[in-house]
């Protein structure tokens, strides 16, 4: 499925909002402004957001002397694109050995992007290995051993209850020993108790940096798009218990509002890396600023 025939679902309307508004006016004046801003708002792009766009809508009319209406449209794009554009940081580590720990709630599509983003790395031709290291949640490891056998790899895991750090030594240990280029990590993304989250997360890294110093590192923040607002916040509260290196938005197939990939990327300054945009396994996009923007504009 592309991404971008699904445009309508996908960016609600705000598409068909934009265009109505621009449409119905014959001149560049305060009241376009002002729809315009209206429009962004009603469509998941925070209100921070969206007065950072306005302004910088404003200054692209006055220094480019803009009359036409669609021509707003031209510069909302690009401002919208370079907001969303985090340059290199935007690509997944292309060095191995790799070391990925996922991080989100549960719910959000972290398990299933973990077994999509094991089959894009074994595509590469890289050996991957899986971490079951959410070991609060009874049927984690057992979703994990499924996606690891449709993708023809090794799954670590203990039983129910265990130290999820034990079953990182123990994959890290075995990922070495068997030279795979990525290891990918499972966690519990409990973020009602952020002190014993914080502790378990750092008590992870600390056993990833003494037992595999040599390894390159991600550590991917997983958000369901459909969500909306609630993605934004677990962006906010995430970002204070990990250092999160880009984010994957999941459930863009559904009814999500496109609007809070620009929000999470100018408020948290957070490089989009991934996007989930359907339920097979080879439904997960590398994310492009130019394209998923366009999405919008596309008539």
């Amino acid at each position: 499925m592309s991404l971008f025939k699904e445009k309508k679902s996908f960016f609600g309307r705000l598409s068909e909002k934009i265009s109505d508004v621009i449409m119905a006016r014959g001149e560049v004046d305060e009241e376009l402004m002002d729809e315009l801003e209206e429009v962004l708002i009603t469509s998941d792009i925070g209100m921070d957001t969206t007065v950072k766009i306005m302004d910088k809508l404003r200054d692209f009319v006055k220094e480019e002397y803009v009359t036409k209406p669609e021509n707003v449209k031209k510069g909302l794009q690009k401002i919208m694109t370079l907001m969303v554009d985090k340059g290199k940081a935007q690509k997944l580590c292309p060095e191995t050995p790799l070391v990925i720990l996922m991080i989100g709630i549960n719910g959000g599509g972290k398990t299933t992007t973990i077994g999509k983003l094991a089959y894009k790395c074994r595509q590469q031709g890289k050996t991957v290995m899986l971490a079951a290291a959410d070991t609060f949640r009874a049927a984690a490891a057992e979703q994990l051993v499924i996606w690891g056998e449709r993708n023809g790899v090794n799954v670590i895991r203990h039983q129910e209850g265990a130290d999820p750090s034990a079953v990182i030594y123990d994959a890290v240990q075995s990922a070495k020993a068997k030279q795979i280029d990525v290891l990918i990590c499972d966690t519990a993304g409990r973020l009602q108790n952020k002190k014993n989250l914080m502790n378990e997360l750092e008590k992870m890294n600390k056993v990833i940096s003494r037992e595999y110093p040599e390894a390159h590192r991600e550590t991917l923040l997983v958000l369901d798009a459909t969500t909306g607002k609630n993605a934004v916040s677990q962006a906010q509260e995430f970002s204070q218990v990990a250092d999160i290196t880009g984010i994957v938005l999941t459930k863009l197939d559904g009814t999500a509002k496109g609007g809070i990939a620009i929000t999470i990327a100018e408020e948290y300054d957070l490089p989009i890396k991934f996007i989930g945009i359907g339920e097979g396994i080879e439904d997960l996009e590398e994310f492009d600023p130019a394209r998923f923007i366009g999405g919008i504009f596309d008539e």
